[in-house]
């Protein structure tokens, strides 16, 4: 079996909820719940799914940007959730993130050389030539040039600002990178630049991406593995040909469903899930989609359906999955 790069097991996430004279806490916000899974190196690993399914909590704890309630975390077989210090500091040098935003990313009072140029300088002692010369090398990459380093973010494009917070996430060279909606917030015109600008990065310095979007067609362009994620929780994994010719939970069917087709020829029928989206304060007993589920039974309520193996590598949290068409 492959080695996986980075894993989870049974991750949670719970949010405290407060209330009253003295602040007591009245529940938790299960954001993240029980979740676990791999990504191998050098892939690109898709999570999928409504926004406020835990997508963007779940990958703030891969990178110990917030702390986890329980599970662990795993980085090349180092339980990274009990780094402290300088090896948690160490640990930033393999893993960073390209944000959503890049207006708010990226410090206004700082220029470009600054902001591109500080990583390097809190994990490695360099001159400040060789600083500037990095800088210089990252920004070429990523379709910038020197004349771009005394600038301010606001002189910048939506996509240049992009161009620029991805060099900066790949300035220290990390071994996987998070890639939280890095396209969501630029024109459409722009998209497509940014999506083969981040392929070709990863095929000349061999990096993993953890790629997140609610965009399925995105998904479909960049994966190799796909985890559809609903209200904290896995509902299926798959590899990306098997996720989309194979759907098998409906809620990833409905997914699928949705996705715009090019073909006036062809008339499909999107699949319209009723009711809203559960809180994830006081979510539904048992499985958490029975609420909105078409093939809903009594079963369904009474208990939570753990992932089960559907195929190679194939996982799917459905109680009835081999029944549905």
């Amino acid at each position: 079996m492959q080695e996986s790069l980075m894993s989870t097991e049974n991750l949670r996430k719970y949010f405290p909820v407060r209330g009253g004279l003295l602040l007591r806490t009245k529940g938790n916000v299960k954001a993240v719940d029980q979740v676990s899974f791999r990504v191998f190196p050098h892939e690109t690993y898709g999570i999928v799914g409504e926004s406020g399914c835990g997508k963007t909590t779940l990958a703030r704890m891969i990178l110990r940007l917030i702390e986890p309630t329980s599970g662990k975390i795993f980085f090349e077989d180092e339980d990274i959730t009990l780094l402290q210090g300088k090896k948690l500091k160490s640990f930033g040098r393999s893993a960073q993130i390209v944000f959503q935003n890049p207006f708010s990313a990226l410090h206004p009072r700082m220029m470009i050389k600054d902001i591109v140029g500080e990583p390097l300088k809190v994990h490695f002692s360099l001159t400040n030539e060789e600083v500037f010369n990095t800088v210089v090398e990252n920004l070429k990459a990523v379709g910038l040039s020197e004349e771009h380093l005394y600038r301010y973010p606001h002189e910048f494009s939506g996509g240049q600002r992009q161009r620029i917070v991805i060099a900066r996430a790949i300035i220290l060279r990390p071994k996987l990178v998070i890639l939280d909606e890095p396209t969501a917030a630029l024109d459409v015109s722009v998209q497509a630049k940014i999506l083969n600008l981040l392929m070709e990065l990863q095929g000349e310095h061999r990096l993993t991406y953890v790629l997140i979007s609610h965009n399925l067609s995105l998904i479909d362009y960049m994966c190799n593995r796909i985890m559809v994620m609903y209200l904290g929780r896995i509902v299926e994994e798959a590899s990306k040909k098997e996720l989309f010719d194979n759907p098998l939970h409906p809620y990833t069917q409905a997914l699928i469903s949705a996705i715009p087709v090019p073909d006036l020829e062809r008339k499909a029928e999107p699949i319209i899930l009723k009711g809203e989206v559960p809180s994830p304060m006081s979510p539904p007993s048992g499985c958490y989609f029975r609420t909105r589920c078409p093939y809903v039974r009594h079963e369904c309520g009474e208990k939570g359906m753990p992932l089960e193996e559907a195929g190679e590598g194939h996982r799917v949290a459905c109680h009835f999955w081999r029944e549905i068409e």
